[in-house]
């Protein structure tokens, strides 16, 4: 028993690590898009990779949050910024590859949330739920405020909707009795494709009628 948490435990903690750096890496995007210097390109890299979370450990009572006691976190998001300004030329090309990295770090960041959540609350959809959904659209909210826009997630296209849809897909098979590390799969999976195929064929959230 021990070593299977040990094992969870790293699993999660690799995600995490995944997750943090392709939403750093979005975040270096969008401040090179709004002409910012070095300086602002690596702030929105970590405050687009870290925020989420961060909030979310503060919220359920993890202080100092696992961002700040992890120096890997913060050297993964400068690192991520600082190698998008340097080859910003070459990897702008491959922005539709880094938006399906975006998607998966969409449906990582939704497990990391609800597995803190469970671990905090047990199954409590609801705890689930928030910890989910903030983890995976905090970060991107706080990216598209600092440069002046309308958050992605109350706009367009299928974010948080996929998001919540992956806590429900996690929330069900722990309710079966799926251990952690096997529901964590489909979970993710069901995030990822839901944001792939939203972007390739624009599916959006109803907008009220003007």
């Amino acid at each position: 028993m021990p070593d299977s948490n040990i094992s969870i435990n790293m699993l999660i903690q690799i995600l995490d690590l995944f997750g943090t750096m392709a939403f750093a890496v979005t975040g270096a995007f969008k401040a090179i898009e709004h002409n910012s210097d070095i300086v602002g390109i690596v702030i929105l890299s970590t405050i687009t990779g870290l925020a989420g979370g961060v909030m979310r450990d503060i919220i359920f009572g993890k202080f100092p949050p696992t961002a700040v006691v992890n120096s890997l976190y913060i050297i993964i998001t400068v690192s991520s910024g600082m190698v998008i300004f340097f080859l910003y030329p070459i990897l702008r090309k491959h922005w539709n590859l880094f938006l399906k990295f975006d998607a998966l770090g969409l449906g990582v960041f939704t497990l990391i949330g609800s597995a803190s959540a469970y671990d905090v609350f047990g199954l409590n959809f609801l705890a689930m739920s928030f910890g989910g959904v903030l983890t995976a659209v905090g970060g991107g909210i706080l990216r598209d405020v600092f440069v002046n826009e309308i958050p992605l997630v109350f706009t367009k296209e299928f974010y948080a909707s996929a998001s919540f849809l992956g806590v429900i897909v996690l929330f069900i098979m722990l309710s079966l009795g799926v251990n952690l590390t096997l529901a964590s799969i489909p979970a993710i999976m069901v995030v990822t494709a839901i944001r792939v195929v939203a972007m390739k064929y624009n599916w959006n959230m109803p907008h009220a009628r003007n």
